[in-house]
């Protein structure tokens, strides 16, 4: 039987996943999936608890609102890493140094 705690550790591996993808930053795209992946581990934590209320499914209402507003993040980070990519041909953070302009 799969226990809470199971999904609480698959949980804190995505999160500390994502931290290192986003600490890493190789680039601005591993920042976004780094980002992604810790919004990932409270979702799942989210489902996880809701699984316990019979109730009301908080956890699951929550962790659909929480989905939406990660799809629409992503097209906003998509849309400014595609800007800064026109005007700086890279997207590498480290090499972006002024955004004057």
């Amino acid at each position: 039987m799969i226990t809470i705690t199971h999904f609480l550790v698959v949980s804190a591996l995505l999160f500390c996943i994502g931290l290192y993808a986003i600490v890493a930053k190789r680039n601005a795209i591993m920042v976004l999936i780094g980002i992604e992946l810790i919004i990932n581990a409270a979702i799942l934590n989210f489902v996880a608890i809701g699984r316990y209320d019979k109730v009301n499914y908080g956890g699951q209402v929550f962790a659909l609102f929480a989905i939406v507003l990660a799809a629409a993040a992503v097209a906003v980070g998509l849309a400014i890493i595609l800007n800064v990519y026109r005007k700086y041909k890279t997207i590498n953070p480290d090499n972006i140094t002024d955004l004057r302009d």
